[in-house]
Formats: C-alpha cells, sequence, structure tokens
C-alpha cells in the first residue's frame, strides 16, 4: 500500500479476515502484534526480509487498521476516518488484551503483583495502545496523509490514551512515569597551552 487512494480503493473488497492479536515475547508485556490474517487475493505486498521488526510491525499494523475500517458497519473510508473511529478502533482490540486491570473494589487494586487470581478483565495495556498509536500515526503520513489530517494524532486519541494511562497505573500500582534520557557527558575542550 502507498498511498491513501490505494488504501481507500481496497476498502471496497468485501473479503472477510480475521484479526488475531498477539504477544510476540511473554517476557515483555509492552510489546504486542496486531496482525491481519488474510486469503492469498489479498492486495498486501508481499512480506520483505529487508524491513526492520519495527517497519514490519508498522505494516502490520496499518492493514489491521484498514481492515477493521472495511469491516465496519457501514464501512468507512480513511478519508473519513475520526479520532473517535481510532477510539471506536482501540476499545474493540480491548478484547484480545492480556493485562490484569484490577477494578477499585478488587481486593487486589494497587497490588502490581496480586498474590491470588480475580475476576477483573483482561484489557490491552497502555504501552501496547501508546505504541499502537504511534506507529499507525507514521503509516498514516508515509501513505500520503497530512499530519493535521492524521486522526491518530487527535486530541481526543492523546486524551484517551492518557487516561488509560493514569487508570492502569492506579489499578496494577506501576508508575508509568517517563524514563529520563541519559545525556552523554561533555566533554571539556584542553586548557589552551601557554607556549611562546
Amino acid at each position: 500500500m502507498n498511498s491513501l487512494e490505494e488504501f481507500n480503493s481496497s476498502s471496497n473488497n468485501r473479503e472477510k479476515n480475521i484479526i488475531n492479536f498477539t504477544n510476540t515475547n511473554p517476557e515483555e508485556k509492552n510489546l504486542t502484534n496486531f496482525t491481519s490474517l488474510t486469503s492469498s487475493s489479498s492486495s498486501a505486498p508481499p512480506a520483505s526480509s529487508t524491513l526492520s521488526r519495527y517497519e514490519n510491525q508498522k505494516r502490520r499494523d496499518w492493514n489491521t487498521f484498514g481492515q477493521y475500517l472495511r469491516n465496519h458497519r457501514p464501512p468507512l473510508s480513511l478519508s473519513r476516518c475520526s479520532g473517535a473511529h481510532v477510539l471506536e478502533f482501540l476499545r474493540y482490540l480491548d478484547q484480545f488484551g492480556k493485562t490484569k486491570v484490577h477494578s477499585q473494589i478488587c481486593p487486589f487494586f494497587g497490588h502490581p503483583n496480586p498474590p491470588a487470581p480475580c475476576p477483573c478483565p483482561l484489557r490491552q495495556a497502555w504501552g501496547s495502545l501508546d505504541a499502537l498509536i504511534g506507529r499507525l500515526r507514521a503509516a498514516f503520513e508515509e501513505n500520503g496523509g497530512k499530519p493535521e489530517d492524521n486522526p491518530f494524532g487527535a486530541r481526543a486519541v492523546r486524551l484517551f490514551l492518557r487516561e488509560v494511562r493514569d487508570s492502569q497505573s492506579k489499578a496494577r500500582g506501576i508508575s508509568y512515569e517517563k524514563k529520563k534520557r541519559k545525556r552523554p557527558p561533555q566533554q571539556q575542550p584542553p586548557p589552551p597551552s601557554n607556549a611562546t
């Protein structure tokens, strides 16, 4: 898919695809893999082994979002997609989540490692959603979208992600503070030599 026009034209394809959510590394709960399993008649380009893991993930996420738009009732073109549709997509993905988020009435609310099972729901982890939106935002612009029209950068999406981060932080007892970048130590210039 090289352009928004091609993406939108493929939206008319009515073939049914299955959206599959898997975790690529069980040790890292925030690394997710949203894939779209399509039949061989799909218009998606063949996978290239020269692309980085990030680029492959971004392509899969873009294709998955496109499939979500095609399966939307009524079908939705990317040019008519808004931040509200992106939020709908994120809420849809919640059903595939693998992160336990405790409710306020749960005795384990605020405990990062609960000692026993509880009936609280599994949700998408905030880090997974944040990374997904970042990849989709980049893919939108790489496929010809204007930054000012990017539904993945909408204020409503940013507020939703902040709300998810804050609620999961409280429910899971985990701090999501920004990591401070380590700046390389500045080298001091050598003192001038007094050669006379």
